[in-house]
């Protein structure tokens, strides 16, 4: 799964002003029914509240603002793959809500049949699963749920938000 993006902005969607270094910055991944692509707004956390964007709003999550060094290729961040979606959501700064937390448990069971997260238990109340990132050797505790069949079905509609309804298959007359 691949989505092209535009980048962290370096200001507020809402207030027009500049990001500072380390302030907690909500980003919003939806869809508007006026165009055809994903949008990304990103908002200052103080001023989210306010916030109503049109259209279906897939997830949010909260991370800390760095601002880009020189000569760094932003081309590089526009592209979100499932991989980079899972270490947004997955953050320990991000806060969960109940759409992310489904999003996050179908991309890490996605990505260690990929092998890009490696298995490494559960917490010892059992309510988490400890997975590792293979590139970064970073830890992610992921809340345990029930994966019965109304879980895939709230996961397929999150995910038809975000890359389009599946073509309807040709009659074959």
């Amino acid at each position: 799964m691949e989505l092209n993006l535009q980048p962290l902005a370096s200001f507020c969607h809402v207030t027009k002003e500049p990001f500072v270094a380390g302030q907690r910055v909500v980003s919003y991944l939806l869809r508007d029914p006026e165009k055809p692509e994903i949008m990304r707004y990103d908002v200052v956390e103080s001023a989210s509240e306010g916030f109503a964007p049109a259209g279906v709003v897939v997830c949010r999550w909260v991370h800390l603002y760095k601002p880009r060094k020189a000569g760094e290729n932003p081309e590089r961040a526009l592209k979100l793959t499932a991989e980079t979606l899972f270490l947004a959501l997955a953050d320990s700064a991000s806060e969960p809500t109940p759409e992310n937390t489904r999003l996050v448990q179908f991309l890490a069971l996605m990505l260690e049949r990929k092998r890009v997260l490696k298995p490494k238990g559960r917490t010892s109340d059992g309510a988490r699963t400890i997975v590792e990132h293979t590139k970064t050797k970073h830890l992610y505790e992921i809340p345990s749920g029930d994966l019965n069949p109304e879980f895939f079905v709230q996961v397929q509609a999150q995910l038809s938000v975000l890359v389009g309804e599946p073509a309807a298959p040709k009659s074959m007359e």
